[in-house]
């Protein structure tokens, strides 16, 4: 009996040591200078703006190199997505988080193309400001 409670010890220590591990390598790229495109107006004859500090976390920081390479196209990513949004849309909270979401699924799948590896974990908006 006493064997396989130091076995068991040993996995649930080795697993704690992996998953710390794991998660300490978790890193944070932010795009400079921050990303300012217009978005569609309630009318035709308004054109609103949205400038948003967006940040990227990775889930290795090996891969910044990978990140800053494609930065480009990522970037045209969100200034697309952005873009195509309403109005009513990019000045709600809940519209915001579908925004951040839309980026979030873009970036992971552009780089999973670009790359054949999962490189992000979330984006995050760290400022949001709209005119």
């Amino acid at each position: 009996m006493r064997p396989l409670a130091l076995l068991l010890c040993a996995i649930t220590f080795s697993l704690i040591s992996f998953t710390s591990s794991a998660a300490s390598n978790l890193g944070y790229y932010g795009f400079e200078p921050d990303i300012t495109t217009n978005y569609i107006g309630t009318s035709n004859k308004k054109l609103g703006f949205v400038r948003v500090t967006v940040e990227l976390m990775l889930l290795d920081m090996s891969n910044l190199e990978i990140v800053e390479h494609h930065t480009p196209l990522l970037r045209d990513a969100i200034v697309e997505i952005l873009s195509k949004e309403p109005e009513d849309k990019v000045k709600s909270l809940v519209g915001r988080e579908e925004i951040r979401k839309k980026c979030a699924e873009a970036i992971k799948k552009l780089l999973k193309v670009e790359t054949g590896q999962e490189i992000i974990r979330d984006v995050l908006f760290t400022k949001y400001l709209y005119n």
